[in-house]
């Protein structure tokens, strides 16, 4: 039975990656750092791995709420330290009276360095605040190369995790039943849409699933996925409980409010 028929045919590639860690840490006995992951990756990398004797893993991204995080694959003799997830916490100075900047700009100007989203962590905006998670490795290069933000001028601050910002956020849970797990399925019952204003949604570019663009009104979703609808917030599968005796699929959800 191959590994692939329990993932999405798109994750073939990171499951090799998974698997290629995992023969690592086997084969040297020498643990095993990955760049930032999101909820769907890090599921995917706990299913492989699972309950293997041989190669442990730990999942950290800054903070105990963080989204995006580094994992750690190690043999069993190995003990984790927080500084083995080589994290470093930035904070933007910038003329708060007369900018403002939010997330997407944030994003924006990381992306435009050249790097890869898997070298960033969570962005975290509280009120005036501004605070991003880089992987150690790149730090220099952010620091040097990120003299702006929008038309804003900034710089950059090392500060310590334990001085990291972050809003509590509150997700609500619900249970809902859908005829299927199709995505605009899911999202018209999520967030109480008709089919057809899901479907449209979906097609205009307005919905993510795991923080990637999905124009398939068909796209089948599964549980650990996180939806980002623009203007709706976000939600996520906590879990698929089967299927009800009307042969509807019983999903409980997360929201967040």
């Amino acid at each position: 039975m191959s590994i692939y028929q329990h993932f999405r045919p798109e994750e073939r590639d990171f499951i090799d990656q998974v698997e290629n860690w995992r023969s690592y840490v086997e084969n040297t006995y020498a643990p095993k750092l990955t760049d930032f992951l999101d909820p769907r990756e890090q599921k995917v990398l706990g299913m492989i791995i699972g309950e293997h004797h041989e190669v442990k893993f730990q999942f950290f991204g800054g903070h105990d709420q963080a989204e995006r995080k580094r994992a750690l694959l190690y043999p069993e003799y190995y003990e984790v330290d927080i500084k083995d997830f080589n994290l470093t916490l930035l904070e933007v100075n910038y003329p708060k009276k007369f900018v403002t900047i939010e997330h997407p700009h944030i994003l924006g100007s990381l992306m435009s360095l050249g790097l890869n989203r898997n070298k960033f962590g969570d962005i975290l905006v509280v009120d005036e605040e501004i605070q991003f998670i880089v992987a150690g490795e790149v730090e220099d290069y952010v620091r040097l190369q990120l003299e702006s933000i929008g038309k804003a001028k900034i710089s950059l601050t090392e500060v310590s995790l334990d001085k990291i910002i972050f809003k509590e956020e509150h997700w609500t849970e619900m249970t809902t039943t859908v005829s299927s797990l199709r995505l605009d399925t899911l999202i018209a019952a999520i967030y109480n849409f008709s089919r057809e204003k899901a479907k449209t949604y979906i097609a205009q570019g307005l919905v993510k699933v795991n923080f990637t663009l999905i124009e398939n009104v068909a796209f089948i979703c599964e549980e650990g996925d996180v939806f980002s609808v623009r203007g709706e917030g976000r939600a996520s599968i906590k879990s698929i409980e089967g299927k009800t005796k009307k042969d509807k699929w019983r999903v409980v959800v997360g929201k967040l409010k």
